[in-house]
Parts: structure tokens; C-alpha cells; sequence
């Protein structure tokens, strides 16, 4: 099983934290949710159906760009904004070999108690 030594661990931890503060934010969770299903969109269209004025989805947006979350691009004079998967995708990955970490551990705390 591969294992993380506990100074690559911390710096991993460190450099998440980032995404899991700006995902754990209901309206930015749920911006992500709205450009995960479809394609690039506006502060406008990220608007629509909401209470949301622009610029409080902007300060949103902003803080999902600053975790690698989303992206903005810009199409002629407006700003569209995308999800980007790699960070959610690095975080999964880390998250696996951590569970795996714990069951293995667990793991050896039954054998050791049932012995």
C-alpha cells in the first residue's frame, strides 16, 4: 500500500485547504454545481433564479479561481467563467489514499486486539 511520509501529508493538507474552504461555502457550492452542468457561463447567467446580485457572484467566482476551482475566459467584452475538475480530481485522489491509510490501520488495530 502506498503511503504518504507526514511532512508530504501536511503539504498535501496545506495546499487543499483552499478548495475544501471555497467548496464549503453554500452559494459557491452551488455556483460550481450551475458550471459543472454545462458550459461556460456569465455573471449574468450565474445570476439568474437567484437572490444573488453581481457583484456578490463575483466575489464568489473570485474565490473559487483563487482555489483552481473555476476559470474565467474571456469571449469579446464578456467574462465566462468554467469549472476546472483537476482540483476536485487531485483531492479525490488524496482523499482515496488517505481512506486506504485508515483501513489499514483499522485493519491492524483488529488483529491486534483479536490476538
Amino acid at each position: 500500500m502506498s503511503r504518504l511520509p507526514n511532512n508530504e501529508l501536511r503539504a498535501k493538507q496545506h495546499a487543499y485547504a483552499p478548495v475544501f474552504a471555497a467548496l464549503g461555502d453554500p452559494t459557491r457550492l452551488s455556483l460550481v454545481t450551475k458550471l459543472c452542468a454545462g458550459p461556460p457561463r456569465s455573471i449574468s447567467q450565474l445570476t439568474e433564479d437567484t437572490t444573488l446580485t453581481r457583484q456578490a457572484v463575483t466575489k464568489h467566482l473570485r474565490v473559487l479561481e483563487n482555489a483552481g476551482v473555476v476559470y474565467c475566459k474571456r469571449a469579446g467584452r464578456e467574462s465566462l467563467y468554467a469549472f476546472n475538475s483537476a482540483p476536485i480530481d487531485d483531492i479525490k485522489t488524496f482523499l482515496d489514499l488517505v481512506s486506504r491509510q485508515w483501513d489499514s490501520a483499522l485493519e491492524r488495530l483488529q488483529k491486534f486486539v483479536e490476538d
